[in-house]
């Protein structure tokens, strides 16, 4: 039997945890440091506003940048725009409109605090940050849910480019990390002449949603041997003494308010949490979290196997309110995007108890879902016949990179690049010197900001912006909420 681990989610997807229109709103100055009064850059908002459609909701000041929250109005169907209209929320951090901007997709939500991606960072430049259709709010008052797909999701990115292209006329980045590095390549596809450069990060490409095999070879490989042998001894303990855990599962539940009925009840939701606990632990601890797996689990007492496996993994993915959330994501995987699954490991044959769960489980019944199995072999096509000008950085210890995009013979200045024992939060910063140069130059190139020495000699090539606390530190908060996530 497989599991399908259809919520296995990622890092961008926690990015939209908090609604941006909860930012702080800070009155920010009208003019950004280095423009000039009389110029027509001086007063950014002003030009933003004079956008059919463009709505700003906050503004402050963070350092040498504003960062605005704002709303652009779209339609709901891209090829009959009279069916209706939704507004979508989207972030700039601006800098100044002779900088490059990087074009940001999660795939998800939107991450409400100001925040600069890597490829900005390199670039030095304007960053725009865009919440996913159908993740509320910016979602259609009554959802026709047949237009959630990526094509439309694709054209609301070219119809917001085209509007602040006006304004920002530099080159232009997209990127996006794992669903949003996904985005962020579905965007090129349908639209390959809006971006100068595609940066994509560890982007699943599922292009046979019935061939999982390659996710259980990752797993019998992946690490040290002595690291998986200790992760699946704590699995095997956690369902050996499944009903002392699930009895403190349903006391710190009844505490929390946490309900699991979607799942189907809370043993269901425990279970889910155990079998996904391998996913989950390479996905985001990678060899670090080794430290944290007890070689012999069964010596713990039953508190301290709670705490280990709550820490680990988290219960709470798997509760009604955070599965709600997530209804787009899982409309999508159900219909386009695909899903993995893993076969029932030898060391936790006799101890699963319920069948595999898919996308339809998790949407609700009166939305109708149709796979359409063409949908990624298209895309898996054209990238490798087109591709141009485009990066995918993967981790080698992350599961989804078990299948990654790849790159054919039509494919022009374009590159995957793996980052060696690297999780699903690889960056460019953590490739080894040759390959991390050769990313970062490309970039600098793609956005037409490469210095004369990274011209001529690629190996210089480093960020054109210093590193910032505020805009460039990983959100400590964001990757604890990412171990609640379902798996």
């Amino acid at each position: 039997m497989r599991r399908t681990l259809v919520a296995a989610v990622t890092m961008a997807l926690v990015m939209g945890t908090a609604s941006a229109a909860g930012a702080t709103a800070t009155a920010g100055p009208d003019r950004t440091a280095g423009e000039s009064r009389t110029s027509a850059a001086a007063d950014i908002k002003t030009r933003l506003l004079a956008i059919p459609g463009m709505k700003v909701i906050s503004e402050e000041k963070v350092g040498a940048h504003r960062f605005f929250t704002l709303t652009y109005t779209q339609p709901v169907d891209h090829k009959n725009p009279k069916k209706g209209t939704f507004e979508q929320q989207f972030t700039l951090l601006h800098k100044d409109v002779k900088r490059p901007t990087v074009f940001h997709t999660s795939g998800y939500y939107l991450w409400p605090d100001p925040e600069r991606s890597e490829p900005a960072r390199i670039i030095d430049g304007n960053e725009v940050s865009l919440e996913h259709r159908f993740f509320a709010p910016s979602a259609p008052a009554k959802a026709d849910w047949s237009k959630m797909n990526i094509r439309q999701a694709a054209d609301d990115q070219h119809r917001l480019f085209t509007a602040l292209k006006k304004i920002y006329t530099k080159k232009w980045i997209s990127t996006g990390a794992s669903k949003g590095g996904m985005t962020a390549t579905y965007y090129e596809r349908f639209h390959p002449k809006d971006m100068d450069g595609v940066v994509a990060y560890v982007a699943p490409n599922d292009v046979d949603n019935k061939e999982d095999v390659r996710y259980d070879e990752f797993f019998r490989t992946v690490g040290p041997k002595a690291c998986r042998t200790s992760l699946q001894a704590l699995e095997r303990e956690g369902l050996i003494r499944r009903a002392p855990m699930v009895k403190k599962l349903k006391a710190m539940a009844a505490t929390d308010g946490v309900t699991f009925n979607t799942l189907g009840g809370v043993n269901k939701a425990y279970e889910s949490a155990i079998t996904g606990l391998s996913w989950g632990f390479w996905q985001y601890s990678g060899q670090e979290g080794c430290w944290d797996v007890p070689a012999k689990p069964a010596k713990l007492s039953d508190d301290e196997l709670f705490n280990l496996l709550n820490e680990l993994g988290g219960f709470y993915g798997g509760g009604d309110t955070s599965l709600s959330f997530f209804t787009p994501y899982y409309f999508q995987a159900g219909t386009e995007l695909g899903y993995p699954s893993v076969k029932t490991p030898k060391h936790l044959k006799g101890l699963v108890k319920y069948p595999e769960t898919t996308p339809r489980d998790y949407v609700p019944k009166s939305i109708p879902m149709t796979f359409k199995p063409k949908a990624m072999a298209d895309i898996d096509t054209w990238v490798q016949k087109n591709a141009n000008q485009m990066l995918f950085l993967n981790g080698e210890w992350d599961p989804w990179a078990a299948e990654p995009f790849r790159l054919g013979k039509g494919a022009k200045d374009s590159y995957v690049l793996t980052v060696p024992k690297a999780s699903h939060l690889a960056e460019i910063g953590e490739l080894p010197a040759k390959q991390k140069a050769l990313a970062t130059s490309r970039i600098l190139k793609w956005a037409g900001v490469a210095p004369k020495a990274v011209q001529q000699d690629p190996s210089k090539a480093k960020p054109l912006a210093r590193f910032d606390v505020r805009l460039d530190q990983k959100d400590t908060e964001r990757q604890r909420m990412l171990r609640m996530l379902p798996r």
